[in-house]
């Protein structure tokens, strides 16, 4: 009786063993954004949608998770040579998503490989038309050539290629430090030149400004000269009206001239000068307008050229009389005359 417990029991425990791995088997939850294939007698029989889903226990087989998400993938740097025989390594980043679970379990064994290897291949292809100038500044045209490539040839594997991106180009070293040495030489030539075209800059608005600053100062001068011979016409319209006016007499003005002759040797360095020839005249008068009344004055011939006399000392052409003497401005004067 014990061994007939024992053995209905580990029936009873075997077929719940069954049964709980029957249901396991028949009830599958498949998560958002993701799918699974099923399998029946090893054939593809149906794709299992987000949400509950029961298939046939021991009959058919439920295949592993596919992402249908959008996925990021970064391949390594791949060596490429450009047009210019210059080897650049290019990083690649690509962002994918499955859309047929069916194609891209079925299609392909590694989508992921073969999508590696295809961006490889026409990595080179599209670099291969550039130069290392035209491959450094050219990011888009590569993206947007490998994008179309890969889309195409990833259709069929139901993959759907959103962007291939570059993320780096690594130039062999010396060809980096010529590329330095060209941009340092770029600056500088840049920097000559903006400094070459400040000076420039100055040098027209310095001489812009020195001509305004000449041109103001002539019309300074200009205007200063007019002024000043307006102002001089002036008073000497001025003097003359009011001397006119006044009708002065010969006497005070042959005065007047006499007095003026002392300014003519009040120079430091004058040692030798000219006596006008009106001076004698202005003399003959101031001489008679002072000795009127006074007795005569007796006057001494000159002696003539070639006589006896000639050789002795020139009288003066006036002489005073007696007991008369000169007044002070014009004994100054008539010394210097002589």
């Amino acid at each position: 009786m014990t061994e007939l417990a024992l053995a209905l029991l580990i029936a009873l425990l075997a077929g719940l063993a069954v049964l709980v791995t029957a249901v396991a088997r028949t009830v599958w939850i498949i998560p958002q954004a993701r799918a699974r294939n099923v399998e029946r007698l090893g054939r593809y029989h149906r794709t299992l949608q987000p949400g509950i889903s029961f298939v046939v226990p021991f009959v058919d087989r439920v295949k592993p998770l596919i992402d249908l998400r959008e996925q990021v993938v970064s391949f390594k740097a791949q060596p490429v040579i450009t047009e210019d025989n210059v080897v650049v390594h290019i990083d690649t980043v690509l962002f994918f998503q499955v859309t047929d679970p069916r194609a891209a379990d079925y299609e392909i064994v590694d989508y992921i490989k073969a999508i590696e290897q295809l961006t490889a291949t026409t990595l080179r292809n599209v670099i291969g038309t550039l130069d290392l100038e035209a491959t450094l500044t050219s990011r888009d045209r590569i993206n947007t050539a490998l994008r179309g490539v890969l889309d195409d040839a990833s259709g069929k594997w139901g993959i759907r290629v959103t962007r291939v991106e570059i993320k780096a180009i690594e130039p062999p070293p010396s060809i980096k430090d010529a590329m330095e040495k060209q941009m340092r030489a770029e600056r500088e030539k840049r920097a000559a030149i903006l400094r070459a075209e400040g000076d420039r800059q100055s040098a027209i608005l310095t001489a812009e400004g020195e001509k305004q600053a000449a041109i103001l100062r002539a019309e300074g001068a200009r205007q200063a000269t007019i002024l000043e011979a307006q102002g001089q016409a002036t008073a000497i319209d001025q003097v003359f009206t009011a001397v006119h006016e006044a009708d002065p007499d010969p006497k005070l003005l042959a005065y007047q001239y006499l007095q003026t002759l002392p300014k003519l040797a009040q120079g430091e360095g004058n040692t030798f000068w000219v006596i006008p020839s009106e001076v004698t005249s202005a003399l003959e008068s101031v001489t008679k307008a002072f000795t009127r009344g006074l007795e005569k004055t007796t006057a001494v011939p000159r002696p003539r050229p070639g006589s006896a006399e000639a050789g002795e000392r020139e009288t003066p052409p006036y002489e005073l009389a007696p007991g008369q003497q000169w007044p002070a401005a014009l004994e100054r004067a008539r010394t210097r005359a002589e």
